[in-house]
């Protein structure tokens, strides 16, 4: 009978007994992908901030190349474990991946994030050739940023994926690997949170309909994703708090690092680099989705996702509005809450302390916005957002309970 490529293989080789090659293939991967994920992200908001600062300058600036050795570490160490797994792995080894080929077995989450490490590495070059050829950008999704952006999301979704395996397989329920699985959701929040930040992020806009619409739509599928498929009991506020937490420590830091403006318009001088600002209050409802979902755990997940649709809407609205405006009336720059940082590029002036597109607001030349809001106009968008926030609610409930099944 013929043997295939697999049983040819001597399983006691110098590679597969060396104790290094093995903490390499299996144990070290579990924290390098979730570092890669992690300096992603933070990278992500480094080369922002650097933009917003400092202007393009170079290609080969600092946030820059944390953002491509992030990706290489994920697929390196992605790439080992799955050759670690075909060649030299043991039978249990081999039964925790998918194959490949036919031939190449790894965990699911390793060969999606050595997809998105190729997207990464691709896009350098692209991106660099798109500007020489036809400048800076005018928009920010350009192909090769956009081929960047889905290289970024693929290798945190491969890094959530590997924690998710990881805290399915292990016997306990909580402890070390269902925290992480926690905090790899926590920076797939980050970065949702980081793509939709025109629309959910800049306070000036927090009072408008499309602040109420698109936080509703967007963030329960992944925090209820998360608090059904995690282990632990507040799986979802995890997640939440690993949000706010790297948001507060990325204003905290990048406010004292020094920049100066390289590139022209030059419309008021700055100092040093420009931090995101302070993060929604994501944890509030992550609170109420941890505690929901834990009464109804074996109840129709249909009404659970209108009960959380609701509730998310109202929560996250009754305690952001107020804080927004309690973080207009602050004076600005204020340190603490990283609020008040303005680009470079920004024309300063009264409508710095002013909230934006409010409904029933108009805006007249020379006074900015005034008039709003309307009651009305708010509870008519608070309805459509509660309809955005129930399917989103039951996608994520959908997905979470799929995750429960992961093992691989």
């Amino acid at each position: 009978m013929a043997t295939s490529v697999l049983e040819s293989v001597p399983r006691r080789s110098a590679v597969s007994s060396s104790p290094l090659a093995r903490y390499l293939a299996i144990d070290a991967t579990v924290p390098a992908v979730l570092f890669a994920s992690a300096a992603i992200i933070i990278g992500l908001h480094w080369d922002i901030a650097w933009h917003r600062s400092i202007g393009r300058d170079t290609f080969w600036s600092p946030p820059h190349i944390m953002e491509q050795v992030a990706a290489s570490v994920a697929g390196l160490f992605c790439g080992w474990r799955v050759l670690y797994t075909t060649f030299f792995g043991t039978d249990v080894d081999r039964g925790g991946g998918v194959s490949f080929w036919g031939l190449f077995r790894g965990p699911l989450g390793g060969w999606v994030c050595i997809w998105g490490t190729i997207a990464m590495i691709t896009s350098a070059p692209f991106d660099n050739w798109w500007h020489a050829a036809y400048g800076l950008d005018v928009k920010i999704l350009t192909p090769p940023h956009s081929f960047l952006a889905l290289g970024m999301i693929t290798i945190q979704l491969g890094a959530m994926l590997m924690m998710l395996a990881e805290q399915n397989r292990s016997a306990t329920r909580g402890g070390r690997a269902a925290l992480l699985f926690s905090v790899s959701m926590g920076l797939i929040v980050l970065m949702v949170a980081t793509l939709f930040y025109e629309d959910a992020g800049v306070i000036h806009l927090q009072h408008r309909t499309n602040f109420i619409k698109v936080t509703a739509a967007v963030f329960p599928l992944f925090l209820i994703a998360v608090g059904r498929a995690g282990n632990m009991k507040w799986s979802a506020t995890a997640a939440a708090l690993t949000y706010t937490a790297i948001m507060m420590v990325l204003n905290w830091v990048l406010a004292l690092v020094p920049a100066t403006p390289k590139l022209a318009p030059i419309y008021h001088q700055v100092t040093h680099l420009v931090p995101p600002g302070f993060p929604v209050l994501l944890v509030v409802p992550a609170l109420f989705i941890d505690w929901i979902l834990a009464r109804r755990a074996d109840r129709n997940d249909w009404v659970t996702a209108g009960l959380i649709g609701v509730a998310f809407v109202l929560v996250l609205n009754l305690v952001q509005w107020p804080f927004a405006s309690f973080l207009m009336s602050l004076d600005q720059p204020n340190y603490f809450f990283g609020f008040g940082y303005w680009s470079y590029s920004e024309r300063l002036g009264p409508w710095m302390k002013q909230f934006m597109d409010v409904p029933g607001s108009s805006f007249v030349r020379g006074s900015g916005w005034v008039g709003g809001p309307d009651l009305g106009l708010v509870a008519k968008a608070m309805g459509v957002a509660m309809l955005f926030g129930m399917v989103s609610s039951r996608i994520g409930l959908a997905w979470g309970r799929w995750m429960t099944r992961v093992r691989r």
